[in-house]
């Protein structure tokens, strides 16, 4: 098995691609090792000390780590854990949990509807190109709020494309957009 690994705009951010499906829908994100209990996968990276956070995709990984730790120490630890992990056939998540991000709501009206599909087709395959997702969770008064997981939470250009880029997008499309915020 060999799995290839990228930077993200995220220097905290490593994002780990197995060459292969890690979940068949959607994305679930870890920020505790008590989350992870719901994945093996994400459990045993969270063994790895420095390691704060997993966010897994449909075909990728990506971990954050603490300041204090340096990449050249924690990648070849994580790397065996996810190789060992593949390579004994293990569950990536346990029970139903598998995309747990969803897009944020299961109803909504013609506008939400829009938005979701923009940030469908445009904006999250650029966003999991950097290991992470962008979830839409609500639009009220002319304003959309977005969750971001993996590689963008933190991220210190996220600012800049959540104004810059979905903000920009979603306004030129949907007139009724007036801004675009991230829940905290």
């Amino acid at each position: 098995m060999f799995i290839q690994t990228e930077s993200t705009p995220n220097p905290a951010t490593l994002k780990f691609l197995p060459g292969g499906q890690v979940l068949e829908k959607g994305s679930a994100n870890f920020a505790d090792p008590e989350a992870a209990r719901r994945s093996p996968l994400a459990e045993r990276l969270f063994q790895t000390a420095g390691v704060v956070n997993v966010f897994l995709g449909s075909d990728f990984i990506t971990v954050t780590k603490t300041d204090e730790k340096d990449w050249d120490v924690l990648k070849p630890l994580i790397l065996e854990a996810i190789m060992e992990h593949f390579t004994a056939g293990k569950p990536v998540m346990v029970a139903h949990t598998a995309g747990e991000s969803g897009d944020g709501s299961d109803s909504g009206g013609a506008i939400e509807t829009q938005i979701k599909e923009l940030l469908d087709t445009r904006v999250r395959p650029a966003v999991a190109q950097d290991g992470g997702d962008i979830v839409f969770r609500e639009f009220k008064d002319g304003v959309v709020y977005l969750e971001m997981f993996g590689a963008c939470s933190g991220c210190p250009s996220s600012a800049m494309t959540l104004k810059d880029g979905i903000e920009n997008l979603l306004k030129h499309y949907i007139p009724e957009v007036t801004e675009v915020r991230a829940l905290e």
